[in-house]
C-alpha cells in the first residue's frame, strides 16, 4: 500500500472532495460526544430524604421525623433513615412536643421503608429517582456507568475485525443505527438491569463508530487533510457534541425523553450514506480495484482534475503480500519489551481513570451541574489545540510527565481548599481536566512511537485494553466520594503522580526514527535496562516530527 499516495497524487492535497468528506466524517463524531456521558445527568442523585406516608402526625412531628446530620459543617436531613414511625406516631398522639418534651437523639431510627422523597429542583426524573438507586442501592449507579466502558472494551475488540471484513463505511453506519436503537431501547427500560444491558450495547456501538470513522477518514483523505483530521478535526467535533450535551439536558429534565431525543439525532446521518465514500485502500486489499477506481474518478471530477487512464499498478491489483503476524507472547519474550509495556499499561490506565473520573464527577461539584459539565467539555478544546502545537516542538517524555504532574498535582491540592472557596476548587478541577486531556492526546502518539512496526498493533491493543480497565474503574473511584469527598482526588492524584514518575523511565522518541524491528527499539531506563547495545538511530534532520500525525492516523487501525 506504500504506492497508494503516489498513485492518487493527481487528486491533489485539498479540494471540494476532500473538504466535503472531511466535514461529513467529522459530524459523525458529534454524536459520540453527546451520547457518551449522559449518565452524568440521568445518574445524578438529587437531594432526597425518607418519604413520610400520610399518617396522623402533628406538624411538629412531621418536620422532626427525619433526623439531621452534619455534613461539611452544615445540618442536612438524613438521606437514608428516619425515626421509627410507630414510636413517633405514638408520641404525636400523646401530645408530646419534639425537642421540648422528647430528646430526639434517644429515639430509635429505621430505614426508609416507604421510599424516598426527591427534590425536583434540578431533575424531574432520572434513573436514581425511578428505581431508588440511593443508600443501600447507591452502588448500582457506578455499576451502570461501568457497563458503558465495558461496552467500549467489547466494541474496541470487535470493530476492527468487522471493518476489516465488511468495510469501514458499512461498520460506521451500522454502528450509528445500533447506537440509535440501543439508546432508544434504553429509554424504554423497565428495570435497572435492562438499562445496564442496553448501556453495554451503547458503549460498544459508540466506540465502534469512533474507531471506524477515524480509520475511514485516515484512509480516504489526502496526507495534508489527514493531518488536520487526526490532530484536531475528530477531537474538536467530539468536543462540540460533549459541549452540546449539557444544554440538551438542561432543556429536557426527564430522562426518558432526553434519551429518546438523543437517539433521534442519529437519523440526521442517514443521508450521509450517499455522500461519504468507502475507503479505496480497503477496497484494494479486498481485490475490488475497479470499485476503488470508480470512487477516485468521482473524486477527480469533484476536484476538477483529470484522472489517469490506469490509476493503480498491476502489483496492487494482485492483492497485498502476507507478512508474519505477532502476538502478545512476542512482547513477553523480551525483558525490555516487558518493562516498557508494563509502564505503558500503567500510564494508559492512570490517564483514562483520571480523565473519565473527572468527566463523571461534574454532577457532584458545587454549583450548576449543567454549567460544570459544559466547562469540563470546554477545557478540552484548548488542550487539543495546545497539544498539537507542543508535539511538534517538545520531547514527548518531559511533555507527558509535565501534564501528568499538573493533572495529578491539582487533584491532590483540592482537599486543602476550604468549603468557602468552592470556585477555587472548581477551577482546580477544570485545570486537572485540562492536564488529563493533554496527557490523553500525547500518550497515543508517544506509545505508537515507542513500539516497533512489527509489534505496534499488538502493543497499542494491550494499552487500549488497560485504558478500558481504567475507565471501567473510574465510576467506582468517584463512588468513594460518598464516604469521603476527598478520597477520589487522593486516589486519582496519587496514581497520576506515580505514572508521571514511571514515565521518566521510558525512552525518548522525539526526533528519532520509528523502529521497524524489535532490535531497533530503544531501551527503557533504570532497573529494566539491559546490556548496552549499538544504537541504530542518529539524531538529525530525519527525525519523526510528522509522526504526531501519522502515528495517530494509524492508531485506529491498531484497534484502539
Amino acid at each position: 500500500m506504500g504506492d497508494y499516495d503516489e498513485d492518487t497524487a493527481f487528486l491533489g492535497q485539498t479540494g471540494p472532495y476532500f473538504w466535503t468528506t472531511f466535514f461529513l466524517l467529522n459530524t459523525v463524531f458529534v454524536s459520540t460526544g453527546f451520547n457518551g456521558l449522559y449518565i452524568v445527568f440521568i445518574g445524578a442523585a438529587p437531594k432526597h430524604h425518607c418519604l413520610i406516608p400520610d399518617v396522623n402526625l402533628t406538624e411538629e412531628w412531621r418536620d422532626a421525623v427525619v433526623p439531621f446530620r452534619i455534613v461539611d459543617g452544615e445540618a442536612v436531613p438524613s438521606q437514608c433513615s428516619r425515626y421509627k414511625l410507630d414510636v413517633v406516631r405514638n408520641l404525636s398522639a400523646e401530645g408530646y412536643i419534639p425537642g421540648r418534651d422528647v430528646n430526639l437523639t434517644n429515639l430509635e431510627e429505621e430505614g426508609c421503608l416507604d421510599g424516598w422523597n426527591y427534590s425536583k429542583e434540578i431533575y424531574l426524573s432520572n434513573i436514581v429517582t425511578e428505581w431508588d438507586l440511593v443508600c443501600d442501592n447507591k452502588w448500582k449507579v457506578p455499576f451502570a456507568s461501568s457497563t458503558l466502558f465495558v461496552g467500549y472494551l467489547v466494541g474496541s475488540l470487535i470493530s476492527g475485525q468487522l471493518s476489516d471484513r465488511f468495510g469501514r463505511k458499512k461498520v460506521v453506519f451500522v454502528s450509528l443505527a445500533a447506537q440509535c436503537v440501543a439508546v432508544m431501547l434504553q429509554s424504554f427500560s423497565n428495570s435497572w438491569r435492562m438499562f445496564c444491558i442496553m448501556f453495554l450495547f451503547v458503549g460498544a456501538s459508540q466506540i465502534s463508530i469512533y474507531i471506524s470513522a477515524f480509520v475511514l477518514g485516515t484512509e480516504v483523505l489526502s496526507k495534508t487533510m489527514r493531518v488536520l483530521f487526526t490532530t484536531l478535526g475528530a477531537f474538536l467535533f467530539y468536543c462540540i457534541g460533549y459541549m452540546t450535551l449539557p444544554w440538551i439536558a438542561y432543556g429536557i429534565r426527564e430522562w426518558r425523553t432526553l434519551l429518546a431525543v438523543l437517539s433521534a439525532t442519529s437519523i440526521v446521518y442517514i443521508p450521509l450514506w450517499w455522500f461519504i465514500p468507502e475507503s479505496p485502500r480497503w477496497l484494494i486489499t479486498q481485490g475490488r480495484v475497479e470499485e476503488a477506481e470508480v470512487i477516485l474518478r468521482e473524486a477527480a471530477r469533484k476536484n476538477k482534475v483529470e484522472a489517469p487512464v490506469v490509476i493503480f499498478k498491476q502489483s496492487q491489483r494482485n492483492g497485498m503480500p502476507q507478512f508474519k503476524t505477532y502476538t502478545m507472547l512476542d512482547i513477553l519474550r523480551s525483558k525490555n519489551l516487558r518493562c516498557i509495556t508494563l509502564m505503558c499499561l500503567l500510564l494508559w490506565m492512570a490517564i483514562n481513570m483520571g480523565y473519565f473520573g473527572l468527566s463523571l464527577n461534574t454532577s457532584n461539584l458545587s454549583g450548576n451541574p449543567f454549567m460544570n459539565c459544559f466547562l469540563s467539555a470546554t477545557t478540552e478544546v484548548p488542550a487539543y489545540v495546545v497539544s498539537t502545537v507542543l508535539l511538534k516542538k517538545c520531547p514527548r517524555r518531559a511533555l507527558l510527565s509535565s501534564f501528568l504532574i499538573i493533572g495529578g498535582g491539582v487533584l491532590l491540592l483540592i482537599q486543602f481548599i476550604p468549603d468557602t472557596l468552592q470556585h477555587v476548587a472548581l477551577a482546580l478541577e477544570m485545570t486537572g481536566k485540562f492536564g488529563f486531556t493533554m496527557a490523553f492526546s500525547i500518550v497515543y502518539i508517544y506509545t505508537a512511537e515507542i513500539y516497533p512496526t512489527v509489534l505496534r498493533n499488538v502493543g497499542m491493543g494491550m494499552c487500549s485494553s488497560a485504558a478500558r480497565i481504567g475507565s471501567i474503574t473510574a465510576p467506582y473511584v468517584i463512588y468513594l466520594g460518598s464516604y469521603n469527598k476527598v478520597l477520589p482526588y487522593i486516589l486519582m492524584g496519587s496514581l497520576t503522580i506515580t505514572a508521571s514518575v514511571v514515565n521518566l523511565f521510558l525512552p525518548e522518541t522525539f526526533n528519532k526514527d520509528l523502529p521497524e524491528t524489535v532490535e531497533q527499539m530503544q531501551e527503557c531506563q533504570g532497573l529494566c535496562k539491559g546490556p548496552k547495545k549499538k544504537k541504530y538511530v542518529e539524531n538529525g534532520s530525519t527525525g519523526n516530527a510528522p509522526l504526531q500525525h501519522e502515528a495517530k492516523s494509524d492508531m485506529p487501525t491498531l484497534n484502539v
